[in-house]
Parts: structure tokens; C-alpha cells; sequence
């Protein structure tokens, strides 16, 4: 049985008035165009940008909490595609204009055959990734 892909992702931040621009603003150059309001299970609006059939809910932490490590239990980072290698120079030259921390990139990286990425944290420091990776040959 082949899986069709990840439906959706949802992040926990400290500010929506911050982090939802942030997130609305790098990916709509990545094809996430639609965004809707959702309640969650604690009466909290989750909000999701939509994208090419998957999407990212953002909602508002509901309780304090030790610093955000990814080396703890969690998630490390997430990787974000795009259609190519322009896209992620021009994500990053956006990211630079924004003071964004960028960690590495973009540059072609070891994992596979023209792994193309540029690594950078979001405003909470949750690492994220985006990556062009080009099809390979059947």
C-alpha cells in the first residue's frame, strides 16, 4: 500500500500575531496559498496554510515550557519543498531581509544528488528547511 503523503503538520508558537505573517509570508512562494481557521480540541483557533496537498496549522502555546530543543523528544526540524533551486536562493535572500537566523545555505548538500537547501530557524527557533531536490532519472 503506497502512502499518499503527510496531510498536514501543526506547529505550537509563543506569538500568532508574529509567527502567522512569518509562516504566511515564506510559503506562499512555495504554493501555500489558502489559509482557513480551525477549533482545536481546547477551543483554540488553529490556522492553516494550505499548500500543494499538504499544510501547516499554527496555534497559540497554551502553557509555559523549557526552552525548545530538537534534540529532545519532538521534532528536529521540518523540511519544506520547492520547485527549485531560484526558489530556495530567493526564500533565503527573504529570510535575510527579515533578520531571520539562517544556519546554513543555501548550498548543495551530501545527502543525495543535488540536494539543494538552506536551513534557518522560524521566530520561536524551530528549525526549518527548504530543500530542492531534482526528480532522478527512473
Amino acid at each position: 500500500m503506497r502512502s499518499t503523503g503527510v496531510h498536514h503538520v501543526d506547529l505550537v508558537v509563543s506569538s500568532i500575531e508574529r509567527s502567522l505573517p512569518f509562516y504566511r509570508d515564506l510559503l506562499a512562494p512555495l504554493g501555500f496559498h489558502r489559509i482557513s481557521e480551525v477549533e482545536g480540541e481546547r477551543g483554540e483557533t488553529i490556522w492553516y496554510l494550505g499548500g500543494p496537498g499538504t499544510a501547516i496549522g499554527l496555534r497559540q502555546a497554551q502553557s509555559e515550557s523549557p526552552a525548545y530543543d530538537r534534540y529532545s523528544v519532538g521534532l528536529h526540524h521540518l523540511a519544506l519543498e520547492a520547485y527549485s533551486r531560484g526558489v530556495v536562493d530567493e526564500r533565503a535572500e527573504w529570510l535575510r531581509s527579515r533578520g531571520a537566523e539562517i544556519e546554513s545555505g543555501p548550498e548543495e548538500y551530501h545527502y543525495i544528488p543535488g540536494y539543494y537547501a538552506v536551513f534557518f530557524y522560524d521566530p520561536d527557533g524551530l528549525k526549518l528547511e527548504i530543500v530542492h531536490v531534482p526528480a532522478l532519472a527512473a
